[in-house]
């Protein structure tokens, strides 16, 4: 397993991640396509796990703000259906965690889809704020201290 991260939106790791993404958010969760690929792309960090057989089986994005230097903003996160529940997105999570530490970002937030709240809750997210629709699915914001300022 090895986890590799991007900021080209050329680069075959990116492509990676938009397929993955295609087929989890767009395939399997029916968001629309047009809002699914974003202005932020070239704005990421895309990050995308890679199993053995060097196949992309999970991905996510970590974009940082553009107003509070120290924060960012974890979106995207995504497995392939047949790779879940075996601590893929897990693995993600915390190698963008090691990320964040090493490039002084001391808080990340997330809009989790209210599916995946108990991950996010495990990885020691907490949530704020109400619940809100989202291309269509529930959602609920949540938020990590990477380290004190």
């Amino acid at each position: 397993m090895k986890i590799l991260s991007v900021c080209n939106i050329k680069s075959s790791i990116y492509l990676d991640a938009i397929a993955i993404r295609h087929k989890v958010f767009v395939e399997e969760q029916q968001v629309s396509p047009e809002i699914e690929i974003d202005k932020n792309e070239a704005l990421c960090i895309h990050f995308v796990l890679y199993n053995d057989e060097n196949t992309a089986i999970a991905t996510a994005r970590l974009l940082p703000d553009s107003e509070k230097e120290n924060f960012a903003t974890l979106q995207r996160m995504a497995v392939l259906k047949e790779f879940r529940g075996k601590g893929y997105g897990r693995d993600v999570i915390v190698e963008i965690e090691t990320f964040a530490k090493l490039n002084n970002i001391s808080e990340i937030v997330l809009h989790a889809q209210l599916s995946a709240k108990n991950f996010y809750t495990k990885m020691r997210y907490i949530s704020f704020g109400d619940e809100f629709e989202e291309a269509h699915i529930k959602h609920i914001c949540m938020k990590k201290v990477i380290f004190l300022i």
